[in-house]
């Protein structure tokens, strides 16, 4: 008889369990960073998985078979949006025939909505690059936008799940305390460097630069999605000398040869900057993230 007590009190808790874990909100995110932004405001009751790992570039992350059945059983999923996923997210959600996920559904949760973006081109043909169609979609570089991107998901999962708002809401105000903390103290080892210059790869770091005060003065790229020419490199490379450019950001998903080789005849310092965490080892989260970008800048200006 009490075996039989204990057997059944063992499956009463198995089953608890395993409804407590199958009552967990499905979230797919298809970037790092929104991932751990989702994890922060959903807290215990979300179950979030990212397709990009962190070193992908963000329009290209390469499509695996196994993202169709994680995406057909989600509840939301999480998006840049801006046109960055263009490249493998309307596929992949064609695949998963989940209707939940539809651009315009409930489930599709546009990350960008409530930010004005820069650099929108005045036409969509090649001639202007090919990944930036709608504007430049890396605002998640400036740690205040991100604050819209933390409200947004906020608001899709007390939409969904309406009788966790609280917990929700306690979240979201709890890691937006830490990330103003955090966006005060950037803004402080950053002033020093007003007005400081520097270039990149790809076209990652106008909303950055305008968020701390540096100068975003070009990229390597001719323009996004389209490799430089030796013609462009020589114009920069003069450029960047009469301007006394200090600063090359090469992106982990670009290769180094070309970054190094401009830093080399400009003098300027090469330093290799995430664009997602995970990017960089030590890198995991959005903030330690943004942390080493801002720590990186500030040593190599103070050089």
């Amino acid at each position: 008889m009490k075996l039989k007590l204990f057997l059944v009190a063992v499956l009463t808790v198995a089953l608890g369990a395993t409804q407590l874990h199958a009552a967990k909100i499905r979230v797919v995110t298809t970037l790092t960073d929104l991932a751990d932004l989702t994890r922060n405001v959903g807290g215990d009751f979300v179950e979030v998985r990212s397709l990009a790992t962190g070193i992908e570039d963000t329009h290209g992350v390469p499509m695996k078979p196994s993202f169709v059945p994680l995406l057909n059983r989600a509840d939301l999923v999480v998006v840049v949006g801006f046109g960055c996923e263009h490249a493998f997210l309307p596929a992949l959600l064609e695949a998963s025939k989940n209707p939940r996920l539809l651009e315009g559904q409930a489930g599709y949760v546009d990350c960008s909505k409530g930010v004005t973006p820069l650099e929108v081109p005045k036409s969509t043909d090649h001639s202007e690059g090919d990944v930036h169609p709608y504007g430049n979609p890396h605002y998640m570089l400036d740690p205040v936008l991100a604050r819209t991107a933390v409200q947004n998901i906020c608001d899709a999962l007390v939409a969904f799940a309406p009788e966790h708002a609280a917990d929700f809401t306690k979240n979201r105000d709890a890691y937006l305390a830490k990330l103003d903390a955090k966006i005060t103290e950037w803004k402080t080892a950053l002033a020093p460097f007003k007005g400081a210059k520097f270039v990149s790869y790809h076209e990652h770091w106008p909303y950055f630069a305008a968020r701390f005060g540096l100068v975003y003065f070009n990229t390597i790229e001719l323009k996004p999605g389209i490799d430089p020419t030796a013609r462009h490199i020589e114009q920069l490379v003069s450029t960047m000398k009469a301007e006394h450019v200090p600063i090359v950001v090469r992106e982990p998903q670009f290769p180094e040869k070309v970054p190094a080789l401009i830093a080399k005849q400009t003098g300027a310092t090469l330093i290799k900057l995430p664009i997602m965490p995970g990017g960089v080892p030590d890198t995991d989260t959005y903030v330690a993230e943004m942390d080493y970008i801002v720590h990186s800048f500030a040593d190599a200006l103070k050089k």
